[in-house]
C-alpha cells in the first residue's frame, strides 16, 4: 500500500458539492467510483476541504491508499480514462506516509470572479453578473480592513468550527485583494483557512461596499460583533474557485 497525493480540477456546475453524498451526485463519488474501477478495491479519498455546490476547483487536493505497483504516471493515466468531464485530474504523485490532504495543508487560496453587467452564456456560469456601479476603491477600502488575523465568526455560516474539524473561529486573512481587467474582477482570498461559506461571505459584503450599501467602517464593526446579520449577503458559488492548497 502506498499513499497517493492528486490534484484536480472540476467544474462544480453538475455536482452537489465535493463531498460524498448519501443520493451520489458528488465530485468524491465519481473519483472514487473511477478508483474502483481501476484498483478493483473499495477506496476512500480524502480532500483538502468541502466545496459547496456550484463550487469549482482548480487545484483541490486529495490522497488515497492504494497498491498499485506501475507509478504514479500510470496511475494517473488509468484515473483519467472514463472520468466525467467535468473532472480533470492534473497530477498524480506518490506521498509520505504522514501526508494528509487536509491536516497537512497551511492554507489556501480562492478566487471569486465577478462579472459587471449582463455575462454572455460562456462567462455566466462562472462568474457572478451584478448589474449594478460598483465603487472599486470602496470595494479595495474595505478588503483592506478585513485582511489580517480575526475572529470571523460573523462572516461563517456554521457559527462555530469549520467543516473540516479545526476549532476556533479565528484565521488568518494573509492576503485579500480585489483585481480588476475590463468589466471583469477577480477577488482573492489568501489564508490558512477558511469557516464555511466565508469567502461567499466576503465577498458579498465586498460588493455591498461597492454598491454604496455598507463602508469600511461598518465592516469593522461587522467583524468586531462576532454576530452573523442580515447585512451579511452570501455571494452565489458559481463565481467561486479553489485555486490553490497550500501545504
Amino acid at each position: 500500500m502506498r499513499r497517493w497525493k492528486c490534484v484536480c480540477a472540476y467544474d462544480g456546475g453538475g455536482f452537489s458539492g465535493w463531498q460524498s453524498q448519501p443520493g451520489k451526485g458528488s465530485v468524491q463519488d465519481a473519483l472514487e467510483e473511477r478508483l474502483l474501477a481501476v484498483t478493483g478495491v473499495p477506496t476512500r479519498i480524502y480532500g483538502s476541504g468541502r466545496t459547496d455546490a456550484g463550487v469549482h476547483a482548480i487545484g483541490q487536493v486529495f490522497h488515497f491508499d492504494a497498491a498499485w505497483p506501475h507509478g504514479a504516471q500510470k496511475l494517473a493515466a488509468a484515473l483519467r480514462h472514463a472520468l466525467p468531464r467535468a473532472i480533470q485530474i492534473v497530477s498524480v504523485r506518490a506521498a509520505p506516509r504522514d501526508f494528509h490532504a487536509r491536516f497537512s495543508a497551511t492554507g489556501k487560496v480562492y478566487e471569486y470572479r465577478i462579472h459587471l453587467g449582463d455575462a454572455d452564456p460562456f462567462t455566466r456560469p462562472y462568474c457572478w453578473p451584478v448589474f449594478k456601479p460598483l465603487d472599486l476603491a470602496a470595494m479595495r477600502a474595505s478588503a483592506r480592513v478585513l485582511e489580517g488575523a480575526h475572529d470571523f465568526k460573523a462572516f461563517s455560516a456554521s457559527h462555530g468550527a469549520d467543516p473540516g474539524g479545526r476549532a476556533g473561529t479565528t484565521r488568518h486573512l494573509r492576503r485579500f485583494e480585489v483585481r480588476a481587467r475590463g468589466r471583469n474582477l477577480t477577488v482573492v482570498a489568501d489564508a490558512d483557512g477558511f469557516l464555511y461559506k466565508m469567502v461567499r461571505s466576503l465577498v458579498g459584503s465586498l460588493v455591498a461596499a461597492g454598491e454604496g450599501r455598507l463602508t469600511p467602517a461598518d465592516l469593522a464593526r461587522i467583524l468586531s460583533s462576532r454576530v452573523r446579520s442580515a447585512q451579511v449577503q452570501t455571494a452565489p458559488p458559481q463565481g467561486l474557485f479553489l485555486r490553490r492548497v497550500r501545504y
